[in-house]
């Protein structure tokens, strides 16, 4: 048997923040598959709820990783939607996430938590330009490489992006740091003289992928 073979397989847990969604939508199909027993007219509404909850249970997943190589991960599963140097000599790289994403985001390098502050918006879908005013949280971490700016952007869908961590925290390169419940998208600016490391359409996956060039 091979040493891989022998390993247990990782295991995959649930997003925090995700009961409030999660447990009524349970409840609900729970409910509607015992009340088929009483009636077969019931199973109209069992197999929606149902299927609605292996939904809800395949959105909130929340897979172990093995952190990546590099300087700057990414932290966010999804597409790279754009990337745009900016007025301060940065480059953003903006990271679109369908629903079929896991939506757990982590932190792109260790360092401390400075600063977590929301701020309001709109809700526009996160792939249209203009959802630079949606609702956001905006981050920032003291690293090696000096203040490092994430931003989480809610999506049409997504109205509410759930912090795991506060200013003080301290984080290792990967570790879980919030989620976005529903397709957004988030951004990450790299320092100036960073040379990106991934493409436009490029899909990257949260803690592996990494955003640095060199």
């Amino acid at each position: 048997m091979s040493h891989d073979s022998a390993q247990a397989p990782r295991r995959v847990r649930l997003a925090r923040g995700a009961s409030p969604w999660l447990l009524p939508t349970a409840a609900g199909a729970l409910a509607a598959t015992l009340m088929t027993l009483r009636s077969r007219r019931w199973a109209a509404v069992a197999a929606p709820a149902l299927a609605l909850t292996g939904g809800m249970l395949w959105f909130f997943r929340d897979p172990e990783r093995t952190p990546g190589k590099g300087r700057v991960l990414s932290p966010a599963d999804g597409v790279v939607q754009s990337i745009d140097a900016w007025h301060d000599g940065r480059t953003r790289v903006a990271i679109f996430m369908s629903p079929l994403n896991v939506h757990v985001n982590r932190a792109p390098l260790a360092g401390t938590v400075t600063s977590v502050e929301h701020r309001p918006g709109g809700y526009l879908p996160a792939f249209n330009k203009d959802s630079d005013r949606n609702e956001r949280v905006v981050w920032h971490f003291d690293t090696e490489l000096g203040d490092i700016e994430v931003v989480q952007i809610a999506g049409a869908v997504a109205r509410r992006i759930v912090p795991y961590l506060a200013g003080g925290a301290k984080v290792a390169q990967a570790d879980r740091i919030g989620l976005i419940r529903f397709g957004s998208r988030v951004d990450v600016y790299l320092p100036e003289g960073m040379e990106p490391a991934v493409a436009v359409g490029e899909r990257t996956t949260a803690g592996v992928t990494r955003l640095d060039r060199g």
